[in-house]
């Protein structure tokens, strides 16, 4: 019989978190869960993305933190690290220690294949639940992709879903005042190449070219 899988209270899990030198962890319903490492691709994509933010923050009223920043949602008792967070005006925290945000504006991910589904789906209802979160940005790793949403209320309210592709896009975060060029997010980042697509035989065109080479061959 499987050993039953302790049950965490959320000091316990940020007395662990705290005190911890290894990967980061998530927690909701008593659970930890363990984050999965960042790649290259994934962590050029935040490295570019914090720096076009905090040129534009200079001197301004908003703050941007970049992946060790938690997240707590206080609705659901999850809490999480997104890739970005950012606010404007007095950041609240849970405790003494600042390293707990409640009150986000702003909360960019990047996702990857494992993470996708996650980001879009479950912890998005999780955010959702966030009363100053107003807009929501999932940033794409295998192409020049953006999936922004925003809305003008707390929970319950609406979203509006904006799609942004290539280089010379640019998403305005107009909660706090920045916009982003998309192709200054993938700078330096390398797609994989797309996969070889086998034509069939019964494709159109595809006995005519098959023909065209026993033709040439013929003709040799």
């Amino acid at each position: 019989m499987a050993a039953p899988i302790p049950h965490l209270t959320p000091a316990e899990y940020l007395a662990r978190e705290r005190a911890a030198e290894g990967p980061r962890h998530e927690y909701w319903g008593g659970q930890v869960y363990a984050m999965t490492g960042a790649g290259r691709q994934h962590g050029r994509i935040v490295i570019n993305l914090a720096a076009a933010v905090h040129r534009q923050f200079r001197d301004g009223p908003c703050e941007a933190f970049v992946g060790d920043m938690r997240v707590k949602v206080d609705a659901t008792g999850l809490y999480t690290y997104p890739d970005l967070v950012a606010v404007c005006g007095e950041a609240a925290f849970e405790d003494a220690e600042l390293d707990t945000l409640l009150n986000p504006d702003v909360i960019v991910e990047v996702l990857s294949r494992t993470t996708e589904g996650y980001d879009r789906g479950e912890k998005f209802r999780h955010y959702d639940r966030v009363p100053t979160l107003r807009e929501y940005l999932l940033v794409a790793q295998t192409r020049i992709h953006a999936e922004h949403r925003v809305r003008d209320g707390g929970p319950g309210t609406p979203w509006v879903l904006t799609l942004h592709d290539g280089p010379e896009a640019r998403v305005a975060l107009r909660t706090i005042g920045c916009t982003l060029r998309l192709g200054d997010l993938y700078e330096r980042v390398e797609f994989p190449p797309p996969p070889l697509r086998r034509v069939s035989e019964d494709a159109p065109g595809a006995r005519a070219l098959a023909g065209a080479s026993v033709a040439s061959g013929d003709a040799g």
